[in-house]
């Protein structure tokens, strides 16, 4: 039997104008070039910024700090991940392959030793959380190959940071047209012994990314990597990390339903469902979640404590791995947006484009932007436009934003090529 939703009625577009101003949408963007302040802000308003390796238009982790703070040095983002002094990290399993601040850092190892443990199975161990990869390689490889995870952390800890091809102790490499020893992974996710181990141990915290080599991933031991005073804080309590997550979540969400705050595949911080309904009925509980009932949401909805409903008015590209979209069901509700990426999908069935940024404009989604950054020639490339229906005219404001874009990438023109009647009215825009 579903159970009865109760708590204060909410309209959707409070929840939408809430929802945007816990994700830093409410203000206007500073003028000017942002500064470490500005990128600090943002990152904290986003909660977490999810890696992603395609790079059609820029790298997405970029992407949610220019649409919270504008133009800014994407070198600034780049010192506070992987340089001095360092202000984030990166863990597979925050949300995704993210990056995340450093003070999330204690509350991430209850997880970590979840993995030295190596029950995997979630029945067992509900706090185990690693990608499938992780999980059916070390099984194969605990039983064929005894000590090699300890070899590549031996390699690590020698020449590190050091790349997960360089790691291999042997420097074996299985040939693509060997058979999977793991099929059930799929040929994506099908990974070399030595990348099943050391993503293990950065699982477990032993290793962590110290840095990007053309994006790659580059290994070294935690303690060489990350601040002293940060590994030197204790582990919570795991009931404490739990609930301290999830206030981070409900926090940087505005309003929410459990499964949006914390559920398998879509929450900030995922955990298995009863523990979740566990740690959402604690914290409704204190007073810090506060039931309510949202228009149009059947599911029980949560608003943050301190979360406010204040105007919007916003102006901001977004990457389709944003936290504010990257559910896309919530987006669904919320916007009344159907979005899917269409990276993935063959190209004779893309309906929008390749790479399709979402563009917000005062606290509703518009219009659907299919963006390429043309290198060669230094050039923003609009090769789709896709208004909502029955959108006021977002021509001056779209082409503000992509100029905007362009100068932040620095590129040095826009150019439509898409045809559609609200496409040729950008190009005019753009070229007065």
């Amino acid at each position: 039997m579903a159970r009865r939703v109760v708590g204060d009625a909410v309209s959707v577009d409070a929840a939408r104008r809430i929802v945007l101003g816990a994700q830093g949408f409410a203000g206007r963007r500073a003028s000017g070039r942002g500064d470490v302040r500005q990128v600090r802000k943002a990152v904290g308003w986003a909660g977490v910024l999810q890696v992603d390796s395609v790079n059609v238009l820029c790298r997405s982790h970029y992407l949610p700090v220019f649409a919270r703070a504008g133009d800014y040095a994407r070198t600034t983002l780049d010192r506070m991940s992987w340089g001095e002094p360092r202000e984030l990290f990166e863990y597979f399993w925050g949300h995704k392959a993210a990056l995340l601040p450093l003070s999330y850092y204690p509350l991430l190892k209850y997880r970590m030793r979840a993995a030295e443990r190596q029950v995997w199975d979630a029945k067992l161990d509900p706090d185990v959380t690693a990608p499938w990869s992780v999980v059916v390689g070390m099984q194969r490889l605990n039983a064929e190959r005894p000590g090699f995870v300890d070899e590549v952390l031996a390699r690590v800890t020698d020449q590190g940071p050091i790349s997960a091809g360089e790691a291999s102790p042997d420097g074996v490499r299985r040939k693509r047209s060997e058979p999977d020893p793991d099929p059930s992974t799929g040929r994506m996710w099908n990974w070399q012994d030595a990348k099943i181990a050391i993503e293990y141990l950065f699982c477990t915290g032993r290793v962590t990314i110290a840095g990007r080599r053309n994006f790659e991933r580059l290994y070294d031991l935690t303690e060489r990597a990350l601040p002293a005073d940060v590994l030197a804080r204790p582990a919570l309590d795991p009931a404490d990390a739990r609930r301290e997550l999830v206030r981070i979540a409900a926090r940087g969400l505005g309003i929410a339903t459990a499964r949006d705050l914390c559920g398998a595949g879509t929450g900030h911080y995922p955990l298995p469902t009863a523990t979740a309904r566990e740690v959402v009925g604690e914290l409704v509980d204190s007073g810090e979640l506060i039931p309510v009932q949202v228009e149009g949401i059947t599911q029980q909805s949560y608003r943050w404590h301190e979360s406010t409903d204040r105007p919007v008015d916003a102006r901001a590209l977004l990457s389709p791995f944003d936290p504010l979209i990257w559910n896309r069901d919530r987006t669904h509700h919320l916007f009344d947006f159907f979005y899917r990426i269409s990276i993935y999908t063959p190209a004779p069935q893309r309906t929008h484009g390749y790479y399709v940024l979402p563009f917000l404009l005062g606290d509703r989604l518009v219009a659907r932007v299919d963006l390429k950054s043309d290198r060669p020639t230094s050039t923003l490339l609009v090769p789709t436009l896709t208004p909502e229906p029955n959108t006021p005219d977002l021509t001056d404001p779209l082409a503000a934003e992509l100029r905007l874009l362009a100068h932040w990438l620095d590129l040095q023109h826009v150019r439509v090529t898409a045809t559609s009647p609200a496409a040729v009215l950008l190009a005019q825009a753009l070229n007065n």
